[in-house]
């Protein structure tokens, strides 16, 4: 069996392979979603993208559901609420060993247990979110977030 190190370092060349050429987001997006999804067997995994809503407070703008593997999930998120709109309000990755003690968490699924939320930059500005969710406690650390951080980078780059 391969450390979560050894299975990031496996996956990254094969998820720049698939996103190479390829200009579509949502395709890039999609992509990304299944090959972690496979490679880590997380209970979800998506992405929400930043949108332009002008009734979402503040900002005018929310996170709405894009490509994603898993069970069926919230498909409007707020500036600053649950793990995602932390993330995107704070412009950095969140690790959340217990989302039950997480205050403002959005229980999508009860049986999500802990959460990795990692921002997309785009010209300096978040365009979107990498939500994974696992039913185990405690599943994402440091090896996580430095390994997500590079992968959501792909999306972005040429």
């Amino acid at each position: 069996m391969s450390s979560k190190s050894e299975t990031y370092q496996t996956l990254l060349p094969q998820i720049e392979a698939l996103m190479a050429g390829e200009k579509d987001m949502i395709a890039k997006m999609a992509n990304i979603c299944a090959a972690l999804h496979e490679a880590f067997g997380f209970w979800w995994t998506g992405f929400y993208r930043v949108i332009d809503s002008p009734d979402a407070q503040p900002a005018g703008k929310e996170l709405v559901l894009g490509p994603f593997q898993g069970p069926v999930a919230c498909m409007h998120i707020p500036f600053g609420r649950g793990v995602c709109g932390t993330a995107w309000q704070r412009a950095e990755t969140v690790i959340v060993p217990n989302v039950h003690e997480f205050a403002g968490h959005i229980a999508c699924s009860s049986a999500s247990n802990s959460e990795i939320v990692v921002p997309v930059f785009s010209g300096g500005n978040i365009i979107a979110v990498l939500d994974i969710d696992s039913t185990d406690f405690a599943a994402f650390d440091e090896t996580d977030r430095l390994y997500l951080e590079q992968i959501v980078q792909l999306l972005t780059n040429p």
